[in-house]
C-alpha cells in the first residue's frame, strides 16, 4: 500500500520535510518513489511547495496522505 508521507531532512533541532510517495511498510527517511513536495516549518511564514497535480495523481492510484499531509493539502487548496 502507497502512503504520502513526510520525510525528515535537515540539522539537529533544525528540521525540513520532503512530502514523498512510498510504501507504508518502508522506513520514515527511506526508500521513496517520488517527491511531491517540500515542507520547512522553521522558516517564517513556512515554506510550503506543494506538486497538488501529482499528489492527486497518486491519491487516484491508491495512495493515502498521512494525517499530517492530509492538513497540508487542505490548507493549499484552501489558499488557492
Amino acid at each position: 500500500m502507497l502512503r504520502i508521507r513526510l520525510s525528515r531532512h535537515g540539522a539537529k533541532k533544525d528540521p525540513h520535510y520532503r512530502l514523498v510517495v512510498s510504501e507504508r511498510s518502508s522506513p520514515r527517511d527511506g526508500r521513496f518513489l517520488e517527491i511531491v513536495g517540500h515542507y520547512n516549518p522553521a522558516l517564517k511564514p513556512v515554506r510550503l511547495d506543494l506538486k497538488l497535480d501529482r499528489i492527486d495523481y497518486w491519491i487516484e492510484k491508491g495512495a493515502q496522505p498521512s494525517e499530517t499531509v492530509r492538513a497540508l493539502i487542505k490548507k493549499v487548496k484552501q489558499a488557492t
